[in-house]
């Protein structure tokens, strides 16, 4: 059964946040909220919440994971990033993008594209997603909780520890917080590309 933390969405409680990391050190998977929809997150060694993660969404082996990361230093630790994807990404973080990246040596294997080894990569914008990124110390591995034959992300956390209550360790409800996903921009190549119109503004990337 999971565990349900009602978090402040701008001042989240230290005591539920440290609560929430010991789980996920403790091998957990967890429902959390960002600023583009909630998401599924665990550690990046934790191959059995990876496991767990593509059975509750059914995904493929050439699904796309993202990378939750604190600040663009961490995000540089785990993927490439060249002087024209560097400025674009610095002026676009915090917010609601995910890029797609060349990984670094310190993305496991399994995270990356199995054909072009590359990974997703975010720097978000929402107070109880950067508590949690600042007491774990390293990224979370991330997907958007969209579950297979739903059209829209889950955004009610009651909805979502009644129906995921066995197969999640925690669940943190700071209310709706939508049901757009970020917009993805791919940067493995010469030009950036817009993968996928979301949340985020396309303006500079266009």
């Amino acid at each position: 059964m999971a565990r349900y933390y009602d978090v402040h969405p701008v001042n989240p409680q230290p005591r539920a946040i440290g609560q929430v990391v010991a789980l996920l050190r403790n091998d957990g998977l967890i429902a959390y909220p960002t600023d583009s929809c909630y998401a599924l997150g665990c550690m990046l060694g934790n191959k059995k919440g990876l496991d767990r993660i593509k059975e509750i969404r059914q995904l493929d082996d050439r699904h796309h994971y993202t990378l939750m990361c604190r600040d663009f230093s961490q995000l540089g630790q785990f993927a490439e990033v060249d002087n024209t994807a560097f400025r674009a990404i610095k002026s676009a973080t915090p917010g609601q993008y995910t890029f797609i990246l060349p990984a670094t040596r310190e993305v496991p294997r399994k995270l990356m594209h199995p054909k072009k080894r590359t990974v997703g990569a975010r720097i978000p914008q929402h107070s109880v997603a950067t508590a949690l990124l600042d007491e774990l110390g390293e990224p979370l591995l991330s997907t958007t909780l969209l579950l297979p034959g739903v059209e829209e992300p889950m955004t009610d956390g009651w909805q979502i520890k009644e129906e995921l209550d066995h197969v999640v360790d925690a669940v943190i409800d700071s209310g709706e917080c939508g049901t757009e996903p970020t917009t993805v921009i791919d940067f493995s190549h010469s030009e950036p590309e817009i993968v996928r119109y979301g949340a985020g503004d396309t303006t500079r990337f266009e």
